[in-house]
């Protein structure tokens, strides 16, 4: 186990070139937000956007889709109930921010780990039906990334008493799955199983909702456009985690809304691709 460091994330991030089109950047696709719960998607699609795919399609209820095209116009949308057969055209997929536990989003959760067959995100939601049903968790396709807060990991693993334990069942369950585990906490743990990670960046103001759903983003957003499972994990938790220290400079820990840190993110893209020349950096 190493700490996840700027330099780890330096080599692996690529500038992004002047000749790129929105084509060369990858598709998205966030199944995210529900009635009373259309925060999470809202969250999700900015921080996936602000992460540099291409292109974000985010599939809501027919009923919520004006939410989405109010505070996102950058987005596409797809209506839930006809989403079936729109799923071969995209580079990556996040499923469960806000989506609730019912019939339809069991639904539609089972057809996403049979039949596509690009890089799967699943969090909140998503994990919550498979924790409730533990056959699901033979569905999960290899290299698939996991998102869980320590609450969420317990329902999925069973109950494990401490942050060592539950890091260790995290390195047992990623190898016995060939799945990636990003377990959020106050340092969050990455892992596959055979490489893991320590989270450096972050501070208790994430400690907030959404703060989660905009990883669940961020990650889908860096799978999109074509970076490994893994790279895209530790990418992710610590861009995401510096960002929320960035933000520092104008907020709080009391006062830090996710927002603000998503605000952040061109911040921290810009600090760890920075040039250091001389001793100073440019």
């Amino acid at each position: 186990m190493k700490d996840l460091t700027k330099d780890i994330i330096k080599s692996i991030l690529r500038p992004r070139i002047e000749s790129l089109n929105k084509g060369d950047s990858g598709h998205a696709f966030l199944i995210a937000g529900n009635a009373g719960k259309m925060g999470s998607a809202v969250i999700a699609s900015k921080a996936c956007l602000r992460s540099g795919c291409g292109l974000l399609t985010v599939s809501v209820p027919q009923d919520e889709q004006l939410v989405l095209q109010a505070t996102i116009p950058e987005a596409m949308l797809t209506i839930r109930e006809n989403d079936e057969d729109n799923f071969k055209k995209f580079s990556a997929a996040g499923i469960g921010p806000g989506i609730g536990t019912t019939k339809e989003s069991i639904q539609i959760l089972t057809y996403l780990l049979r039949e596509f067959k690009k890089p799967i995100v699943l969090d909140a939601d998503a994990l919550n039906i498979i924790a409730g049903d533990k056959k699901y968790l033979d569905l999960i396709p290899p290299n698939t990334i996991l998102n869980p807060h320590p609450l969420e990991f317990d329902r999925l693993f069973g109950d494990q008493g401490s942050i060592e334990l539950r890091m260790t069942s995290a390195m047992d369950n990623a190898k016995e799955y060939n799945i990636t585990i990003v377990l959020k906490g106050h340092r969050t743990f990455i892992t596959n199983g055979t490489e893991s990670y320590l989270n450096t960046t972050g501070n208790a103001g994430l400690a907030k909702a959404g703060s989660g759903d905009a990883l669940t983003g961020m990650i889908t957003s860096f799978l999109a456009q074509g970076y490994s499972v893994f790279d895209a994990a530790i990418m992710s938790v610590y861009l995401h985690g510096l960002a929320a220290d960035i933000a520092l400079t104008d907020q709080s820990m009391e006062s830090m809304l996710i927002t603000d840190v998503i605000a952040c993110f061109g911040k921290a893209f810009k600090e760890v691709l920075k040039q250091e020349q001389n001793g100073f950096s440019t």
